[in-house]
């Protein structure tokens, strides 16, 4: 974290390298050159540290270990969920990340886009009717569902969606990337076909993730090279960005449910804070089920990079939506497909929290918030 930041509050972008990363990546390097395709002993020792994390991973995610696949991140594992699977066509969500939409619509295969009601919920009766509709005989439907929103922090119905799913012969890929490490994520349990997840969301390194692949569905690589990962994803193993990452996940699992009951409290007190000093700010899905530390909210006289500015001018970290989308000035299609109007979707804000955050950072941004209210009114005297 630079020194001219005083509260980070845009978690859902990138969380801080934790310190259990650190000591698991550092011991790594310290160890020497590494390569786990070797055959010598550096090389097995190598082999060993991958697979321990494999193991690690499948412990807290509820897999088999020989079920992940690692990648270079979230945008990787999504591209070889969709562009791999043996489908015919694809079932997308409206709120979904555009990693999983654009492999999807690039692939030259229909797409069926699934609609969500006001808080970003999934129509589970629109999905059984795009099922039934032009289905195909000779490959299934792949439907793509996130677990949990990275704009509103929404948690899906993923398991009532398996189901329609399966009643209708579908594969089904949930992309977990905003859900590790904020709620219990248990691949068995889900009963999803594949799932996604990247490292630097809770804590591990930037550029490493995994795909976790239900035994028996097949899957065509997106790299050929080498044959590392079983086959299935080519290319020298990253040893130490997969230790670290093993290592983050353990620590973000410990004590989850205290973790997200303060996480909880301290956006509450967010929501709070907004509501008593902008009455007429819109807060998005606060009455929908979310992940713990997310608050997406919007005012409708305020334009959001304007926002943004005079945050960072306070040194407070925050985005407007989706961080891939944030310095595109891009309108949130999650947020129009919810049915908000084009000129509020512009205008949000999302302020995002993990396991450092504390009252002091609410209170900083409500400190600074308090001074854009005050903006906001006396420019409309």
């Amino acid at each position: 974290m630079t020194r001219s930041v005083r509260a980070y509050l845009d978690w859902n972008a990138t969380a801080p390298l934790s310190a259990a990363a650190q000591a698991a990546m550092r011991a790594v390097w310290e160890e020497g050159p590494l390569n786990p395709s070797a055959r010598h002993r550096a090389g097995q020792r190598a082999r060993a540290i991958i697979e321990e994390a494999r193991e690690t991973m499948a412990t807290h995610l509820g897999c088999r270990p020989e079920e992940i696949i690692f990648t270079s991140g979230g945008t990787e594992s999504a591209n070889l969920a969709v562009k791999g699977a043996p489908v015919a066509r694809y079932l997308v969500s409206f709120m979904e990340h555009p990693a999983v939409m654009r492999p999807a619509k690039a692939s030259g295969r229909p797409v069926s886009l699934i609609e969500v009601d006001e808080n970003g919920i999934v129509d589970l009766n629109a999905l059984s009717r795009h099922l039934v509709a032009d289905a195909a005989d000779d490959a299934p439907a792949l439907v793509c569902l996130m677990r949990a929103s990275n704009e509103t922090g929404v948690i899906e119905p993923v398991h009532q969606a398996v189901d329609i799913a399966r009643e209708h012969g579908a594969l089904i890929f949930c992309d977990a990337v905003q859900a590790v490490g904020k709620i219990p994520v248990d691949f068995a349990d889900l009963g999803v076909d594949m799932l996604a997840l990247s490292a630097h969301k809770f804590g591990g390194p930037q550029g490493t993730g995994a795909l976790i692949v239900r035994e028996g569905v097949e899957l065509e690589p997106l790299l050929h090279g080498g044959g590392q990962e079983r086959r299935r994803r080519s290319g020298t193993e990253n040893v130490a960005a997969i230790a670290g990452m093993a290592a983050a996940l353990a620590e973000v699992c410990e004590n989850m449910a205290e973790k997200a009951k303060r996480l909880s409290a301290l956006r509450d007190e967010l929501e709070a804070g907004i509501r008593a000093l902008l009455p007429e700010a819109v807060i998005f899905s606060k009455d929908a089920p979310r992940v713990p530390g997310t608050c997406y909210f919007a005012h409708p006289a305020w334009d959001a990079q304007t926002a943004l500015m005079h945050f960072d001018l306070d040194g407070i970290a925050v985005s407007a939506g989706s961080a891939c989308h944030a310095g595109k000035g891009e309108v949130s299609r999650a947020l129009i497909a919810m049915g908000v109007p084009r000129d509020l979707a512009k205008r949000a804000i999302r302020v995002s929290m993990g396991p450092g955050t504390g009252k002091e950072d609410i209170a900083l941004f409500l400190h600074s918030l308090e001074k854009l209210a005050r903006r906001l009114k006396r420019s409309a005297a």
